[in-house]
């Protein structure tokens, strides 16, 4: 592993490369023959899942690792022995700096922003995992730098590219079941956490652990066995985003694509009272979004988490069973189902009987992201599609600190215009040291 640099000159080195203005989607070599250098950041979990599809492409070439544990750092990179390897993801942008094509992160949801910013600082194309941001705020500033920049992104929402969701999409937009006016989704996962505070682990983090690099943006705080790493960060309203963060954005994609939905008017969310430490471990979750070619002059969705799924009040034919994740659009015409992940049923039976359904295809996700920044085609869920949607998200996610009020919507300034408290979750401040230029 290289000696660690001092933390603020890192951040400054790394400012220092951005001004030299990099070229936007430099990659080695060219044509049939040309390597994207990827730099991986967090290995460990989905971030090893991500790097193994990444890496499957032949025109990958894995130039570096970056994860904060040593010990999995150690055992990802006798499989990428070439790769440079690092445990401050700031320290691999400022001593790599072009011999890096494309930042790949798969980090907890609370250094998704932070760390995406930093590479599209640099001119990096990015592939970053789902949710993409843990506050409303990153999201809109990650599209907006993306945009700016003309950068190849991609947020890791596989299913997005799956023959069934990508059908679904489709169905829905040819009309088959008419306008939608209801969207109900749901996960019965329990990513949420009810209890009280922990007790801290005698003598410290474990030795290969650098605990401060784990927590990076947010507060300090003892580590605690099993909590946070590699446990149950996504509980934690410091870390995580919950259920509805977690499986909600696998599970909003296709209504959201397929609807064009744009942000909501409103969110309200019916849950237990906050505790400052977890997420609820049940929530219910409602919007209603402003009207669009494919739904009716408003369209309310309805979300539903833990216990509260599958929901109960739905009304399908007597011999169906709910699936224990997936979600319902209410049509002029009919319903169609969608279970996480499967084919969509279309009701009534009868009616739809004849229907004939398109034929399409799987596209690989995270291939079609190497592909794209090698100048071979698009992304299907660039920061400019991910944004939005993740906003939407996220304003549910605020909105469960505050059960049973209405939080009204100004997206264009980001802003909750009649809780003023609840305007104080959309943007955190960074732990001094940690912070990103753009965020």
């Amino acid at each position: 592993m290289l000696k660690k640099i001092d933390r603020r000159q890192a951040l400054k080195t790394g400012l220092a490369i951005s001004s030299l203005g990099l070229a936007a989607g430099h990659v080695q070599g060219s044509g049939l023959n040309a390597k994207l250098r990827t730099a991986h950041i967090g290995v460990g979990g989905m971030g090893g899942a991500d790097l193994g599809s990444i890496a499957s492409h032949s025109q990958v070439e894995v130039a570096a690792l970056v994860d904060v544990d040593a010990n999995t750092l150690k055992a990802v990179s006798q499989k990428h022995p070439n790769a440079e390897t690092f445990a401050d993801y700031r320290e691999m942008l400022s001593q790599l700096g072009d011999k890096v094509d494309a930042v790949v992160i798969s980090t907890p949801d609370h250094t998704h922003a932070p760390a995406a910013m930093s590479a599209l600082n640099l001119n990096k194309p990015v592939y970053c995992q789902k949710p993409l941001t843990h506050e409303v705020f990153e999201a809109r500033k990650l599209r907006e730098v993306a945009e700016q920049k003309n950068l190849v992104t991609q947020m890791g929402i596989q299913v997005h590219s799956s023959a069934p969701y990508r059908r679904a999409v489709e169905m829905i937009q040819s009309g088959v079941i008419g306008k939608v006016s209801e969207v109900h989704a749901w996960s019965n996962k329990n990513w949420g956490y009810d209890g009280g505070s922990f007790t801290q682990r005698p003598g410290g983090p474990p030795a290969q652990l650098d605990w401060d690099l784990w927590l990076g943006v947010t507060a300090e705080r003892p580590y605690c066995d099993n909590v946070y790493h590699p446990g149950s960060w996504r509980k934690m309203i410091d870390f995580g985003t919950g259920t509805l963060g977690d499986m909600g954005v696998h599970i909003f994609d296709t209504p959201y694509a397929a609807l064009k939905l744009t942000a909501p008017k409103w969110a309200k969310t019916t849950c237990r009272n906050p505790t400052g430490i977890g997420h609820p471990e049940k929530n219910i979750v409602e919007y209603e979004f402003p009207g669009t070619a494919y739904t009716t002059d408003s369209m309310t969705w309805k979300w539903y988490d833990g216990s509260y799924a599958p929901p109960k009040e739905l009304e399908l034919p007597q011999a169906l069973k709910l699936p224990g994740q997936g979600s319902l659009f209410i049509g002029e015409n009919g319903q169609m189902l969608l279970p996480h992940v499967g084919e969509a049923q279309l009701f009534p039976q009868q009616q739809f009987k004849d229907y004939q359904r398109p034929d399409i295809g799987n596209n690989n996700h995270y291939h079609q992201w190497v592909d794209a920044c090698l100048g071979n085609g698009k992304t299907s869920a660039d920061f400019g599609y991910a944004g939005p949607l993740t906003e939407a998200l996220l304003l549910g996610v605020v909105a469960n600190r505050f059960p049973g009020k209405t939080l009204n919507w100004d997206a264009e300034n980001l802003k909750v215009t009649n809780l003023d408290e609840a305007n104080k979750l959309i943007k955190r401040d960074y732990r001094k040291g940690f912070e990103v230029s753009g965020l």
